[in-house]
């Protein structure tokens, strides 16, 4: 080689890399918290969502993620809105009277349980690609919502199925009478009321310590928060078919909205991008980890597994119908919500249409792709939370 074209290829060697290294060190770094303790596999998703913010950010914007450190799950709401984290993984059932709208919606995913096998094993991942679709595009409601809280929704995921996790056999609705329940929504609280058992709210981070010692008699939760949370450690006993349904009031990256207008519509499209990816990440890990939850539950730890007599399982559905009118009776006289009707019914044939598209989905990157083509892909960053 001559020594101009020597010259010439390490010059441009050296701005490429120069380039490179002015890339990283203007690199914005979000902050991100969550109240899953580290190890969980939400805290995993978490790190693969910085991954991807990096990645599809061409490397100027980074995510420092904090699992149950900077704030847990009761102090996210407004932690994220006064700017103590950028990102929060915030769960809006813990705040009704915030995020109304969305907790409506939320509520009503037992409603799962009306469409059989048709969807079994696809559950959370057809909710969520309905809700993320019916609040990005048809509720402008759930957005002001978020913005009233100095936020801006990005990703939103679910649970697996929602099980009876007790200290004692609880499999009728005999067994059910007086028992106190540890629940997360208020549409479990209803079913509990329903059947004679006594609702109690408290946080998943201390679910372990109310059922250890017996304040509660089962929590309702789904299979693998009872290793994320470490539940499963007080746990004898576990009905898996009973209450059902998900729990999808998981905005899991919503972001301070002074610090999303602050990016550019690049970087907003790239945090939107990463939330395609971890709002199905979340739930087809949830579905997969069940059965090896369980398993685990069964063979190493003793813990009985049953399913719920007919007539439990037979009132439950009849349960679930009536209650779809209940939710939205119930957000109106507490919480002004006055077109919830219209919403759930608004909702349904987005639910019915995504049930269609999940049920081939083979692989959690099959579904990712999925999420950001139909929804995320379709949200405009210029506009968006701004």
């Amino acid at each position: 080689m001559s020594k101009p074209s020597l010259f010439r290829t390490l010059s441009a060697s050296l701005l490429m890399g120069g380039a490179a290294l002015a890339t990283t060190a203007h690199a914005e770094t979000l902050s991100y918290a969550l109240g899953y303790p580290p190890g969980s596999d939400s805290a995993k998703a978490a790190q693969n969502y910085a991954d991807r913010v990096e990645e599809f950010s061409g490397g100027s914007l980074t995510v420092k993620v904090y699992p149950l450190s900077l704030l847990n799950f009761a102090e996210t709401s407004a932690g994220v809105r006064d700017g103590m984290a950028d990102i929060g993984y915030l769960l809006s059932p813990y705040f009704p009277s915030e995020y109304p709208h969305t907790n409506l919606l939320a509520e009503a995913a037992m409603q799962l349980q009306l469409f059989g096998k048709e969807i079994q094993g696809k559950e959370g991942p057809a909710y969520i690609g309905a809700l993320a679709e019916y609040i990005f595009f048809q509720c402008e409601e759930c957005l002001e919502d978020f913005q009233a809280q100095n936020q801006v929704i990005t990703g939103i995921a679910s649970s697996s199925n929602y099980m009876l996790n007790c200290s004692e056999p609880v499999t009728s609705q005999e067994d059910l009478e007086g028992k106190r329940l540890r629940s997360s929504g208020s549409q479990w609280s209803r079913w509990a009321e329903r059947f004679g058992a006594s609702p109690v709210t408290l946080s998943g981070n201390e679910a372990y310590e109310a059922l250890d010692q017996g304040v509660v008699d089962c929590v309702v939760i789904s299979a693998p928060d009872l290793e994320n949370l470490g539940i499963i450690e007080a746990t004898t006993d576990i009905t898996t078919d009973v209450p059902g349904g998900v729990f999808a009031g998981a905005e899991i990256t919503n972001t301070n909205r002074d610090r999303w207008q602050s990016l550019t519509d690049e970087q907003r499209q790239a945090m939107l991008h990463a939330g395609a990816y971890i709002s199905a990440e979340i739930p087809w890990v949830y579905h997969q980890r069940e059965a090896e939850v369980l398993k685990r539950a069964r063979e190493e730890l003793g813990i009985e597994l049953h399913t719920a007599s007919e007539d439990l399982a037979a009132a439950t559905r009849e349960f679930v119908r009536e209650d779809m009118e209940v939710i939205a009776q119930y957000y109106a006289k507490t919480y002004g919500v006055e077109n919830g009707a219209e919403m759930l019914e608004e909702f349904r044939p987005v639910l019915e249409k995504w049930v269609d598209l999940v049920k081939d989905v083979d692989s959690q990157e099959e579904l990712a792709e999925l999420y950001w083509k139909e929804v995320f892909s379709r949200v405009d960053p210029s506009t968006h939370g701004m």
